[in-house]
């Protein structure tokens, strides 16, 4: 399950990385899942199954710049008494952006269990209004919109100034990322992703609609999460319409496209226009994720599985042009994993999670559960991480040298070392200046 020769870009070829595919000869599918028709109860049973409670968190209420609230939920393990890491710590962040729908799934819990034991900080992004994070505004987040994620990742920096700054999303979760990879570029913070059974084609997807049941269960439990604030919602939408609809298109073009309502005006973000034109090709002519993906300037894994029953047919679904031509992304395509399922057995390591959780994230991929795409994605992160520390060394060396051909002046520098000129990492901005941030409650 490596990467197709014909789609590794020779920026990042697996000569650059020379361990980015050694961890597919140790995972296979798990046996058992050979039909079609299976694809959806395996990546229904990955979805509802309960994940126990190995893993707990504790929140971060960010109050925005327009008074709006996103939360951060912090994951430590349940045996560790100390909830909170200093600030000074060096261990890299891992930020996690779920479902577009809000719902924390078995495939999020087990990959914080997963990144906690190779010594990452992972944090759950909740979008206003999800997960319990309070809706303190009438703006909702737009499918596409991150400009919520930007001021999260800027509380992020200034909160772990030293450490670096991974990020993982699921399924349509990845529209966000994606677009915020694709609007910040090479000022993203962030270096490197994945997107775990990404949906590329997000406005087709929407107007494709998905097999009844699961639908139908998307929509309901969107509603449920809606009716928590109908009385705020009916001043912006009709809620009579909003919880009259059947589909995922007219959900989100009930809250966001009605040119009769306030909700575009209020709910689109600044600069965009939204309040001017509010039809549905217009708000996806903002929020479509792969709409700024030339600008994207880090490497980018997708994993995804030809059986996907959410995505839909591959060939159609999957931008093939992207991954052959852009050489940051990249692409590991299976035969079965069902969406965000990816279940598996290893070949080489027995099962059961290790005594003690690893030293840090480049240690063996072991401890990740039975779910390989974690192990895959923790790899490539480790693959990536040694690449641009060995490009590091080699500018460092260069530069050591240029200063010690340089003459007397050279000299002073010949008996230190170079890591004595290393400056730590820092925030390169204000962060009151950008938002004021308050810690509303933990939990």
């Amino acid at each position: 399950m490596g990467l197709p020769s014909s789609l590794e870009p020779p920026e990042y070829s697996p000569i650059a990385f020379p361990r980015l595919n050694a961890p597919s000869r140790n995972y296979s599918p798990r046996v058992g899942w050979t039909r079609r028709p299976s694809a959806v109860l395996q990546s229904l049973y990955e979805a509802c199954r309960s994940s126990g409670k190995t893993v707990h968190f504790v929140r971060d209420n960010l109050q925005l710049s327009d008074d709006g609230l996103v939360a951060l939920d912090w994951a430590y393990p349940s045996y560790q008494k100390r909830r909170r890491t200093a600030s000074h710590s060096t261990s890299p962040v891992l930020l996690i952006i779920p479902n577009s729908f809000g719902k924390i799934t078995r495939n999020v819990q087990q990959l914080c269990q997963a990144a906690l034991s190779h010594g990452y900080l992972p944090a759950v992004f909740n979008r206003r209004g999800h997960n319990g994070t309070p809706l303190t505004t009438v703006k909702l987040q737009q499918f596409g919109d991150p400009a919520d994620l930007r001021e999260a990742v800027r509380y992020i920096r200034y909160r772990q100034p030293a450490g670096k700054l991974f990020a993982v999303s699921e399924s349509t979760g990845s529209g966000l990322l994606l677009s915020y990879l694709g609007e910040c570029g090479s000022s993203s913070y962030v270096t490197a992703a994945v997107c775990l059974s990404p949906v590329f084609r997000c406005q087709s997807w929407f107007e494709n609609g998905l097999c009844w049941p699961v639908q139908w269960a998307l929509v309901l439990y969107q509603k449920m999460c809606l009716s928590r604030y109908k009385t705020v919602l009916s001043s912006i939408v009709h809620t009579d319409t909003l919880f009259a609809t059947s589909s995922l298109r007219n959900l989100e073009e009930v809250l966001f496209c009605r040119t009769d309502q306030v909700s575009c005006a209020s709910a689109a973000p600044a600069g965009t226009g939204g309040g001017a034109s509010g039809s549905w090709e217009a708000y996806w002519e903002r929020n479509e994720p792969l709409r700024d993906v030339d600008e994207v300037a880090i490497p980018v894994l997708c994993v995804c599985a030809r059986d996907d029953p959410v995505r839909g047919n591959t060939q159609s679904t999957v931008p093939w042009e992207l991954f052959e031509s852009n050489p940051h992304f990249f692409l590991l395509l299976t035969d079965r994993g069902g969406h965000c399922g990816f279940p598996a057995t290893s070949e080489g390591n027995s099962a059961g999670p290790a005594s003690r959780p690893a030293a840090g994230p480049s240690s063996a991929t072991a401890n990740c559960g039975n779910n390989w795409s974690h192990r895959a994605l923790l790899e490539f992160f480790r693959a990536t991480a040694d690449f641009f520390a060995a490009e590091e060394r080699t500018k460092q060396l260069a530069a050591k040298r240029r200063v010690l051909g340089g003459g007397a002046g050279g000299r002073i520098f010949r008996h230190r070392s170079v890591s004595t000129c290393k400056r730590v990492p820092a925030c390169s901005h204000n962060i009151n200046a950008i938002y004021n941030w308050q810690r509303s409650y933990t939990r």
